[in-house]
């Protein structure tokens, strides 16, 4: 059965979400459409870069990603399509893909498939679907468009070092209002060489260890540990961080090592 995942930043409030779902299921009533998160905030394309790089390898090889975030129609922006690690990938040439993927993509082509007039607002039911379809009954990227070495370039805000110290931010807050920032396993352990630590954010808190999952401390205690993301993560035991602690995105966090 192929699958088609979705991710925009549509909300559910209107129809055009629904819309969408329409569209495929009119054209390939077999698909098996996954929604990865419909409330990515509009037009940001690292917070949508986030989720769908966290999400997209859980699923089979020859899933097909519709990508609907800053996709209105504009004459400076491509639309494209992609092959990346046995996956497809459907979305305007806005720099996501570029935050998204760590390697050159196996192939890329810029859609050439003719906009119908009456969809020219919304692209991605006319363009991206008919993509989309395409691709996830077999058919070859080479035959929705010419091929295509390069992608827009898009620079992630990176964590700042300074000797002992990594100065990061947030970048992300799920349902449960865990708190993640942009400091990944990786680099908080090549900067802290087995030493102990201090994690500083909202000018008086701090944490000081590292827990393995949110129950290591009683309820209502503030922790920090790598999630599923592998990024640092503050938290509450059965508690919302970001609301309870202050935080939001883009806020600083601080990490000193002490010797």
């Amino acid at each position: 059965m192929a699958i088609i995942t979705l991710t925009t930043d549509l909300g559910s409030k209107d129809f055009y979400q629904a819309a969408l779902k329409g569209s495929i299921l009119s054209i390939l009533p077999t698909a098996n459409i996954v929604d990865v998160t419909h409330e990515v905030p509009s037009f940001n394309i690292s917070y949508a870069a986030f989720v769908l790089k966290n999400v997209y390898p859980y699923f089979p090889k020859g899933t097909v990603h519709l990508i609907g975030i800053d996709s209105v129609f504009s004459e400076n922006t491509r639309y494209i399509a992609l092959k990346y690690r046995d996956h497809y990938f459907v979305g305007a040439d806005n720099g996501i893909f570029s935050l998204l993927f760590e390697e050159t993509p196996e192939e890329i082509v810029e859609l050439n498939i003719m906009q119908d007039l009456k969809y020219l607002h919304f692209p991605l039911v006319d363009i991206f679907v008919k993509a989309a379809i395409h691709l996830a009954k077999g058919g070859r990227l080479r035959d929705i468009g010419m091929p295509t070495d390069n992608v827009e370039e898009r620079m992630l805000l990176n964590p700042v070092i300074e000797r002992d110290i990594i100065r990061g931010s947030v970048i992300y807050i799920d349902t449960f209002s865990n708190v993640i920032t942009n400091i990944t396993k990786e680099l908080f352990t090549k900067i802290q060489r087995n030493r102990d630590f201090t994690l500083y954010f909202r000018k008086s808190e701090t944490i000081t260890q590292l827990s393995w999952h949110y129950n290591e401390v009683p309820e209502g205690e503030k922790l920090c540990l790598f999630g599923i993301s592998n990024h640092l993560e503050i938290a509450i035991n059965k508690g919302k961080a970001s609301g309870l602690l202050g935080l939001h995105l883009s806020d600083i966090v601080r990490v000193e090592f002490h010797p």
